[in-house]
C-alpha cells in the first residue's frame, strides 16, 4: 500500500463526480466537511512525514531477533512466506478499494456521486492516515524479519518495521464497510442487504488471513486493522446522515407564490 496508490484511486473516483440533484440519505455541509476533510488530510500528511523519517533495520539488529520473544498467538506468522498469498492480498486490496464505483449502476446513487465521493475520500484518508501514524508509533517488526526464508533485502527494507497494524486489512475493511453502509442507507429494504454485509465482513477477513500467510503481519495486526477499518467505514458515512424530517409537511415555493400542504 503506497501513497501513490491511494491518491490514484481517490482521484479516479472523484473525477467522475457530479453534483447531487435529489435529496439523498446524506448531506455534506461545507463547515463540517471542511473540518473533517482537513483533519483527514492532516493525518495523511503526518503519516507521510513520519514514514519518511523511519530508519530501516540493520543487519546487526536483525541477527538478534528471536521469534520466541513473540507471544504464542502471533508467533505462527513467523513461519509463513507465501508469495501467492501476498499477490492475492494485493488483488483484494485494489479490488475492494474500487468497490464503491459499483454505485454507478444504481440510478438513485449515481445522482449523488459527488457527496458519496467526498465521504469516501474522507473515509480512506482517515483510515490510511491513522494506520500509518500508528505504524510509525509502534514500529513493530514484521514476522518476515524473523523468518530465514526471506532475504536480507526484505528484512532491511524500511517497510519491515511497519507491522502494526495491517494497512491492507484496514483499508479493505473501511472500503467494504463503507460500501455496505452506503448501499443499505440508499436501499434499506433491498433483498441484497444480507449479502452485501456478508461480503463486507468477509473480504477484510480473507485479506487479513492472506497477509498473515504472506509473512507480512501477525494475527493481532490484521485483527486490529479489521476493527479500525470497519469502524471508520461505518461511522464516517453515518455522521453525514441527513436528519429525519416530517415527511407529511411539504412547502413549495413558486415564482408566483407558494403553498403549504399537510397530509394526515
Amino acid at each position: 500500500m503506497t501513497l501513490k496508490t491511494i491518491f490514484t484511486f481517490l482521484f479516479l473516483f472523484l473525477l467522475s463526480s457530479i453534483q447531487a440533484q435529489e435529496e439523498s440519505p446524506y448531506e455534506c455541509k461545507r463547515k463540517k466537511d471542511v473540518i473533517i476533510f482537513s483533519t483527514a488530510s492532516t493525518s495523511f500528511g503526518i503519516a507521510y512525514y513520519l514514514q519518511s523519517k523511519t530508519n530501516p533495520l540493520t543487519p546487526e539488529r536483525i541477527s538478534l531477533l528471536d521469534k520466541n520473544s513473540i507471544n504464542r498467538f502471533d508467533r505462527i506468522a513467523t513461519s509463513y512466506s507465501s508469495l501467492t498469498a501476498k499477490k492475492a492480498s494485493d488483488y483484494f486490496f485494489f479490488g475492494t478499494l474500487a468497490a464503491p464505483s459499483l454505485f454507478a449502476f444504481s440510478k438513485k446513487m449515481r445522482k449523488d456521486v459527488f457527496d458519496i465521493s467526498l465521504i469516501y475520500g474522507e473515509t480512506i484518508l482517515f483510515t490510511y492516515g491513522l494506520t500509518v501514524i500508528t505504524k510509525n508509533m509502534a514500529h513493530r517488526i514484521r514476522p518476515l524479519a524473523y523468518n530465514p526464508e526471506f532475504s536480507i533485502e526484505d528484512k532491511t527494507d524500511k517497510n519491515a518495521r511497519f507491522s502494526f497494524f495491517s494497512g491492507h486489512t484496514s483499508v479493505v475493511s473501511a472500503s467494504s464497510f463503507f460500501t455496505a453502509k452506503v448501499f443499505s442507507d440508499y436501499h434499506p429494504n433491498s433483498k441484497w442487504k444480507p449479502w452485501v454485509w456478508t461480503a463486507a465482513a468477509t473480504l477484510p477477513a480473507i485479506t487479513g488471513y492472506l497477509r498473515v500467510r504472506a509473512g507480512k503481519h501477525f494475527p493481532t495486526d490484521v485483527m486490529t486493522g479489521y476493527a479500525v477499518g470497519a469502524l471508520i467505514g461505518y461511522f464516517v458515512p453515518h455522521i453525514h446522515k441527513r436528519k429525519n424530517r416530517n415527511k407529511n409537511v411539504n412547502l413549495s415555493l413558486m415564482p408566483t407564490g407558494g403553498y403549504l400542504s399537510w397530509r394526515f
